[in-house]
């Protein structure tokens, strides 16, 4: 029996995930968010949020408020600046990752300065505990140091000391394949995995998955992830 056939995974295709259009903001949400719920869409293991988001030119999220939660966005296209109470401000451009560990509590503020649409994938994962002092990082990871490889962008994991720290027992990873390249990545014994196509076709365990399709990966298995075309791909993997 090969690999493939022994994959557990749950498609999620596009047009499924729940959608918010707020003008300013076009929202596709993997997971129940905001106004959208589905209690089969709860979250996946320490997942509780993946977002679609696409940012209008010139407009954002105002100040609000977070606590308890890691937020990781990765930026696909065009760039988000952002600002918090603690005093820090950043502009993260496509293909690099910011995280804000939002701990006790924090206020921040992401924005699209640019001149146009600035599209974002975020993600909340569960802390492993609550509380303590929050924090925000970034930091520029070029999609040629990743090229047919899952590199770690995001972790809280001491094994992986080039991403970005993370409050969880997660990785966020990301993927750049050329068409007919094949990856693999093993989910371990009651671990959750959730895979998204930033751009690209995909076969994932041997089922096609297309951009910003979302694959729920169950823990105790390999799965073989092969592009059809030119892919960037971001995987997280948590408890």
């Amino acid at each position: 029996m090969t690999t493939d056939t022994l994959t557990k995974i749950d498609r999620r295709p596009f047009e499924t995930l729940g959608h918010a259009d707020h003008g300013w903001l076009n929202a596709r949400h993997h997971f129940s968010f905001a106004n959208y719920y589905d209690p089969d869409r709860m979250g996946w293991g320490a997942i509780r949020v993946w977002n679609d988001d696409e940012i209008a030119a010139n407009s954002g999220f105002p100040p609000h408020p977070h606590r308890d939660m890691e937020i990781i966005t990765y930026v696909r296209s065009g760039a988000i600046t952002h600002a918090d109470s603690m005093g820090n401000k950043g502009r993260t451009e496509a293909g690099d990752v910011q995280v804000m560990s939002a701990g006790s509590g924090v206020r921040h503020a992401e924005y699209n300065l640019e001149p146009e649409t600035t599209r974002i994938f975020q993600i909340w994962i569960m802390p492993r505990t609550s509380g303590g002092n929050p924090s925000w990082g970034a930091k520029p990871f070029p999609k040629g140091e990743r090229s047919g490889r899952f590199v770690a962008l995001a972790s809280g994991y001491r094994d992986d000391p080039e991403a970005l720290p993370i409050r969880a027992d997660a990785r966020v990873m990301g993927a750049t394949l050329r068409a007919g390249e094949r990856v693999e990545h093993k989910v371990g014994e009651g671990r959750h995995a959730y895979l998204v196509p930033a751009t690209g076709k995909l076969l994932v365990g041997g089922e096609p998955v297309d951009a910003r399709d979302g694959v729920a990966l169950s823990g105790g298995q390999t799965v073989a992830i092969e592009a059809l075309e030119d892919a960037e791909i971001v995987l997280v993997d948590a408890e």
